[in-house]
């Protein structure tokens, strides 16, 4: 008996005597239904005349599957980008895997194993069949910037095997953060004989928790006629801004100006945080009495006794405190 070539099969025969002969068909060589499903085999049988004669027969051996294969994603990492305005509901990543198995031995579904940052699980979702991830939650761009989902494909066999890969959100900051002052309203004092040119006031710049464009700041002021801000430009959060006399003060035309400090951030749209600043004006001696006239005419009789109240003089100083304090 002969066997046609093979690498996984081979014949063993076992013989009684010389009329009976039990063939055995032997496995060899470990089989994979995934790379030969089935082997074609002939068996020869062959006389010992002159000439020979022979008989055939095919096996034909079908391999059964085995659960030995897990699922295997296309690829071991997915990296996806989201702005952190995504809806919820919004697609994350489609996750895809494939098991060369058969029957429920290629059956799989997916699940989230866990998430890094711990605990933001409750964020995504995944369908357990189409492997899709989907927001169940909002993003925060200034909270995590990045999240990495762990995610398995189980397949249904005996035992069951699993394939994994990891899929990275890379959150996109977007102009959700306006600048942020420091306090929301301040008084300062100046004298009204302050020269031009004189620091006023130094400002702590506004802060902004966006990155980028979206936090680079701008600085303006208004009314700008009687002072202005002096800083260096280069949008450093960290930065002081100065409040420069520009022109002038008389505290007798304008007692107290009421400035308001505007931060602008560079995003589109851009968002603005807002400051008041009360600039009280302190007096200065900056004025003499005034009398009401210049020259008092006064007629008195002769005869008048001591002590006659001949005029009143009436002087007014517009300054105040002592700086209007008149003694004749």
């Amino acid at each position: 008996y002969t066997l046609s070539p093979s690498e996984h099969f081979t014949l063993d025969v076992k013989s009684s005597d010389e009329n009976r002969k039990s063939l055995f068909l032997v496995l060899t060589r470990s089989l994979d239904r995934e790379t030969i499903p089935v082997h074609r085999l002939v068996l020869t049988a062959s006389d010992g005349g002159r000439p020979s004669l022979t008989g055939t027969m095919e096996l034909v051996i079908s391999v059964l599957d085995a659960n030995d294969n897990a699922p295997q994603f296309n690829q071991s990492v997915y990296k996806v980008q989201l702005p952190e305005s995504a809806a919820k509901g919004t697609l994350v990543a489609r996750v895809n895997a494939t098991d060369p198995d058969e029957g429920s031995n290629k059956e799989f579904s997916y699940s989230i194993l866990s998430s890094i940052p711990i605990g933001n699980r409750e964020l995504f979702t995944i369908d357990s069949k189409t492997g899709e991830i989907r927001l169940t939650g909002t993003l925060d761009f200034e909270d995590v910037r990045l999240h990495e989902l762990q995610i398995e494909a189980t397949d249904k066999g005996t035992p069951p095997l699993s394939g994994h890969c990891s899929v990275e959100l890379e959150v996109l900051d977007v102009n959700d953060n306006a600048p942020e002052v420091w306090v929301t309203s301040l008084s300062v004092p100046v004298s009204e004989d302050a020269s031009v040119g004189t620091v006023v006031a130094l400002l702590s710049g506004a802060s902004d928790a966006d990155i980028g464009a979206n936090a680079q700041l701008s600085y303006t002021l208004s009314p700008s006629e009687y002072f202005s801000l002096d800083h260096q430009g280069n949008n450093d959060q960290s930065e002081s801004l100065g409040l420069i006399l520009t022109k002038s003060l008389d505290r007798e035309t304008i007692p107290v100006h009421r400035l308001v400090l505007t931060a602008s951030d560079g995003g589109r749209p851009s968002l603005t945080g807002t400051m008041e600043l009360v600039i009280s004006v302190l007096d200065a001696n900056d004025n003499a009495p005034q009398f009401n006239q210049s020259v008092y005419k006064v007629k008195v009789l002769e005869g008048s006794e001591l002590g006659t109240l001949l005029v009143t003089l009436s002087a007014t100083d517009p300054d105040e405190g002592i700086n209007s304090d008149i003694t004749y």
